[in-house]
Protein backbone atom coordinates (compact mmCIF):
# COMPACT_ATOMS: atom_id res chain seq x y z
CA UNK A 1 0.00 0.00 0.00
CA UNK A 2 1.38 3.43 -0.97
CA UNK A 3 0.75 5.73 2.00
CA UNK A 4 1.75 9.38 1.89
CA UNK A 5 1.87 11.42 5.09
CA UNK A 6 1.84 15.10 4.25
CA UNK A 7 1.25 18.32 6.16
CA UNK A 8 0.29 21.54 4.42
CA UNK A 9 0.86 25.14 5.56
CA UNK A 10 0.28 28.69 4.45
CA UNK A 11 3.31 30.99 4.22
CA UNK A 12 4.09 33.77 6.67
CA UNK A 13 6.57 35.53 4.37
CA UNK A 14 8.40 35.29 1.05
CA UNK A 15 11.74 34.50 2.75
CA UNK A 16 11.50 30.93 1.39
CA UNK A 17 12.25 32.28 -2.10
CA UNK A 18 15.90 32.75 -1.12
CA UNK A 19 16.16 29.00 -0.39
CA UNK A 20 14.64 27.63 -3.63
CA UNK A 21 16.79 24.89 -5.19
CA UNK A 22 14.62 24.22 -8.19
CA UNK A 23 11.28 25.24 -9.70
CA UNK A 24 8.99 23.52 -12.20
CA UNK A 25 5.73 24.38 -13.96
CA UNK A 26 2.83 21.96 -13.55
CA UNK A 27 -0.66 21.62 -14.87
CA UNK A 28 -3.12 19.10 -13.59
CA UNK A 29 -6.74 18.26 -14.10
CA UNK A 30 -9.15 16.03 -12.24
CA UNK A 31 -11.01 13.22 -13.97
CA UNK A 32 -12.84 12.31 -10.77
CA UNK A 33 -13.05 14.02 -7.38
CA UNK A 34 -15.14 13.60 -4.29
CA UNK A 35 -14.72 14.05 -0.54
CA UNK A 36 -12.53 10.97 -0.11
CA UNK A 37 -10.71 10.32 -3.40
CA UNK A 38 -9.56 11.84 -6.66
CA UNK A 39 -8.07 10.79 -9.99
CA UNK A 40 -5.88 13.39 -11.66
CA UNK A 41 -3.71 13.84 -14.73
CA UNK A 42 -0.53 15.86 -14.25
CA UNK A 43 1.96 17.20 -16.78
CA UNK A 44 5.33 18.44 -15.55
CA UNK A 45 8.64 18.86 -17.36
CA UNK A 46 7.60 16.81 -20.38
CA UNK A 47 6.33 13.88 -18.27
CA UNK A 48 2.77 12.86 -17.61
CA UNK A 49 1.24 10.87 -14.77
CA UNK A 50 -2.10 9.54 -13.72
CA UNK A 51 -2.51 9.91 -9.94
CA UNK A 52 -5.04 8.35 -7.59
CA UNK A 53 -5.37 9.68 -4.05
CA UNK A 54 -7.65 8.88 -1.15
CA UNK A 55 -7.78 10.47 2.31
CA UNK A 56 -9.96 10.47 5.38
CA UNK A 57 -8.09 12.86 7.67
CA UNK A 58 -6.23 15.23 5.30
CA UNK A 59 -2.78 14.09 6.46
CA UNK A 60 -2.60 10.36 5.66
CA UNK A 61 -3.33 9.46 2.05
CA UNK A 62 -3.23 6.45 -0.17
CA UNK A 63 -1.40 7.60 -3.28
CA UNK A 64 -0.69 5.79 -6.53
CA UNK A 65 1.03 7.36 -9.55
CA UNK A 66 1.53 5.90 -13.01
CA UNK A 67 3.40 7.28 -16.00
CA UNK A 68 1.23 7.73 -19.09
CA UNK A 69 2.02 8.99 -22.59
CA UNK A 70 2.29 12.79 -22.71
CA UNK A 71 -0.03 13.09 -25.72
CA UNK A 72 -2.74 11.09 -23.93
CA UNK A 73 -2.38 13.26 -20.82
CA UNK A 74 -2.75 16.43 -22.90
CA UNK A 75 -5.85 14.97 -24.55
CA UNK A 76 -7.37 14.07 -21.15
CA UNK A 77 -6.66 17.58 -19.87
CA UNK A 78 -8.21 19.14 -22.96
CA UNK A 79 -11.27 16.88 -23.35
CA UNK A 80 -12.08 15.13 -20.06
CA UNK A 81 -10.72 16.97 -17.01
CA UNK A 82 -13.00 19.13 -14.89
CA UNK A 83 -12.44 22.88 -15.06
CA UNK A 84 -10.57 24.85 -14.02
CA UNK A 85 -7.27 23.12 -14.76
CA UNK A 86 -4.78 23.70 -11.95
CA UNK A 87 -1.67 25.65 -13.05
CA UNK A 88 1.12 26.07 -10.52
CA UNK A 89 4.84 26.48 -10.06
CA UNK A 90 6.35 24.01 -7.60
CA UNK A 91 9.43 25.24 -5.79
CA UNK A 92 11.70 22.79 -3.96
CA UNK A 93 13.25 24.02 -0.69
CA UNK A 94 15.35 21.98 1.75
CA UNK A 95 15.12 23.06 5.36
CA UNK A 96 16.65 21.01 8.14
CA UNK A 97 16.28 17.32 7.28
CA UNK A 98 13.16 17.82 5.17
CA UNK A 99 12.30 18.65 1.60
CA UNK A 100 9.51 21.20 1.25
CA UNK A 101 7.38 21.60 -1.86
CA UNK A 102 6.01 25.12 -2.15
CA UNK A 103 3.20 25.45 -4.66
CA UNK A 104 2.54 28.89 -6.10
CA UNK A 105 -0.79 28.81 -7.93
CA UNK A 106 -1.72 30.70 -11.10
CA UNK A 107 -4.92 31.40 -13.05
CA UNK A 108 -8.10 31.17 -10.99
CA UNK A 109 -6.04 30.17 -7.94
CA UNK A 110 -3.64 33.13 -8.27
CA UNK A 111 -2.48 34.46 -4.91
CA UNK A 112 -2.48 31.09 -3.14
CA UNK A 113 0.89 29.75 -2.00
CA UNK A 114 1.16 26.66 0.20
CA UNK A 115 4.07 24.63 1.56
CA UNK A 116 3.91 20.85 1.97
CA UNK A 117 6.25 18.51 3.77
CA UNK A 118 6.14 14.71 3.54
CA UNK A 119 6.81 12.85 6.76
CA UNK A 120 7.63 9.26 7.68
CA UNK A 121 4.86 9.20 10.29
CA UNK A 122 2.16 11.59 11.48
CA UNK A 123 4.01 12.65 14.64
CA UNK A 124 7.45 13.02 13.05
CA UNK A 125 9.11 16.20 14.33
CA UNK A 126 10.38 18.71 11.79
CA UNK A 127 12.13 22.04 11.99
CA UNK A 128 9.64 24.86 11.33
CA UNK A 129 11.13 27.41 8.96
CA UNK A 130 10.63 31.06 9.93
CA UNK A 131 8.59 31.59 6.75
CA UNK A 132 6.02 28.94 7.67
CA UNK A 133 2.51 30.12 8.55
CA UNK A 134 -0.58 28.35 9.84
CA UNK A 135 -1.35 24.71 9.13
CA UNK A 136 -4.17 23.89 6.69
CA UNK A 137 -3.63 20.12 6.35
CA UNK A 138 -7.20 19.24 7.28
CA UNK A 139 -8.90 22.21 5.58
CA UNK A 140 -10.40 20.60 2.47
CA UNK A 141 -10.57 23.94 0.63
CA UNK A 142 -6.81 23.69 0.11
CA UNK A 143 -6.87 20.25 -1.56
CA UNK A 144 -5.93 20.66 -5.21
CA UNK A 145 -8.97 18.61 -6.21
CA UNK A 146 -11.21 21.15 -4.41
CA UNK A 147 -9.33 24.10 -5.91
CA UNK A 148 -10.44 22.69 -9.27
CA UNK A 149 -14.07 22.85 -8.07
CA UNK A 150 -14.07 26.11 -6.13
CA UNK A 151 -10.94 28.12 -7.00
CA UNK A 152 -9.16 30.28 -4.44
CA UNK A 153 -10.34 33.45 -6.20
CA UNK A 154 -13.98 32.48 -5.53
CA UNK A 155 -13.77 31.54 -1.86
CA UNK A 156 -11.16 34.12 -0.94
CA UNK A 157 -13.64 36.86 -1.95
CA UNK A 158 -16.19 35.43 0.51
CA UNK A 159 -13.89 35.79 3.54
Amino acid sequence: MAVEIERKFLLASDAWRQEVERSMEMKQGYLSRDAQSSVRVRVCEGRAQLGIKSTRDGIHRLEYEYDIPLEEAEELLRLVAHRPIIHKTRHIVRHGRHRWEIDEFHGENQGLVVAEVELGHGDEPFERPSWLGGEVSTDARYYNSNLSKVPYSAWKEEE
